[in-house]
């Protein structure tokens, strides 16, 4: 009979915080980076220029069609192959999160921006205002608040996407119990505060997408 002991995972409590800082980091990082380019893709997809939206579809269908750990293995250990370069474990997995990443949130952006009525950007144009101007002033404060819960919930995932950097040996919150199960043989102890960990980050936020959806849909 297993007898649960949680004092060895207590004593290696350091390693377990700082796995989670760096899990905090590469998503803060791969979010950041993954909305600059998934806004890029955004508007290649809306811009009308077939080769430009083929390539911006192409990207996402890549990425979105292709598992997250298949993508971090391809980019670490295939990718350098082909350069003739070393790629350190931490640029693939930052690079690997964000193009992931970028690919949802290009979807996430066009779909809040193609759900706003055609006719008010026709009356923009109408009055004058460029299609940057329509775009700034009209459609994105309205698409920015029905995609706010979708960003919310890809952000989540995003965040638990991060376990799989450790199969690259990232010392993110998982590759931390893979460590201290070393140490202590206690590997129940040990994923068990893992997910426990993630749980009091993530249920947070996952309730505070809740209340925003709520808002939105008593907003419309």
């Amino acid at each position: 009979m297993y007898t649960w002991s949680f004092a060895p995972i207590l004593q290696a409590s350091d390693l377990f915080l700082l796995g989670a800082w760096i899990t905090v980091v590469y998503t803060i990082g791969s979010i950041a980076l993954g909305l600059v380019l998934g806004l890029a893709v955004c508007f290649a997809r809306l811009s009308g220029n077939g080769p430009l939206n083929w390539f911006a579809q192409g990207f996402q269908e890549l990425f979105r069609c292709t598992p997250l750990l298949v993508q971090l293995l391809w980019i670490y250990y295939a990718l350098p192959l082909i350069l003739g370069i070393d790629i350190p474990n931490w640029a693939a997995a930052m690079t690997t999160l964000s193009l992931y990443a970028a690919a949802f949130y290009a979807e996430v952006f066009r779909g809040g921006i193609v759900s706003i009525d055609k006719g008010q950007s026709e009356a923009g144009a109408a009055i004058g205002m460029s299609g940057w101007q329509v775009m700034r002033r009209i459609v994105l404060p309205q698409a920015i608040r029905r995609m706010m819960p979708a960003f919310i919930n890809q952000s989540v995932t995003q965040f638990k996407n991060t376990s799989l950097v450790s199969v690259i040996s990232v010392a993110d919150l998982t590759y931390m119990a893979t460590v201290v199960n070393g140490q202590t043989y206690r590997p129940l102890e040990a994923y068990t505060a893992v997910a426990i960990l993630y749980f009091v980050i993530l249920f947070p936020i996952t309730k505070f997408a809740d209340v925003v959806e709520r808002r939105m849909r008593a907003g419309n």
